[in-house]
């Protein structure tokens, strides 16, 4: 019986934690970016980028048609910084996909993106890092946004 506990606790341990030390510290690096994001701290958020990062967006204009935008970092941060406390924002990350090579990694984020409590659109974040002096660092971030098509109703889920 005792045994029996011990590999169902196992199995469970391996289950839910089955990323590699490195896919680890990827995934720290995009939770400190996005902690950062809801506290509004700027020296946060530009402490898990490179000064080259590229930000780009994927999305559709009102015919439907495909439009890719280019924005600039320090933009995104004094956007987010900006933002009035009587404006609650919260980017809500719905799971990892990381795969990572060395030096390289790249992670798949679903999202929703919460605006005073609703619902505002909902996408995936894929984000691409390298490892700097033993840290990583984001280097480039995409995204796609949709308003139609995301399937939770509640910010408590």
């Amino acid at each position: 019986m005792k045994n029996t506990v011990l590999l169902i606790s196992l199995m469970a341990t391996i289950g839910l934690f089955g990323q590699s030390e490195e896919e680890i510290k990827v995934q720290k690096t995009i939770d400190s970016f996005f902690e950062s994001f809801h506290a509004q701290d700027s020296v946060g958020m530009k402490n898990v980028v490179t000064p080259e990062i590229i930000l780009q967006t994927i999305g559709q204009d009102k015919e439907g048609k495909t439009i890719l935008r280019t924005a600039n970092f320090e933009n995104l941060v004094k956007s987010i910084v900006s933002i009035p406390d009587s404006i609650s924002f919260q980017e809500k990350l719905k799971g990892y996909s990381i795969h990572q090579d060395g030096i390289m990694a790249h992670a798949w984020t679903p999202y929703e993106f919460w605006l005073n409590g609703e619902l505002s659109h909902c996408g995936v974040n894929s984000f691409q890092l390298l490892k700097e002096n033993g840290t990583w660092k984001i280097i480039y971030l995409i995204d796609t946004r949709k308003r139609k098509g995301c399937t939770n109703t509640s910010q408590n889920e």
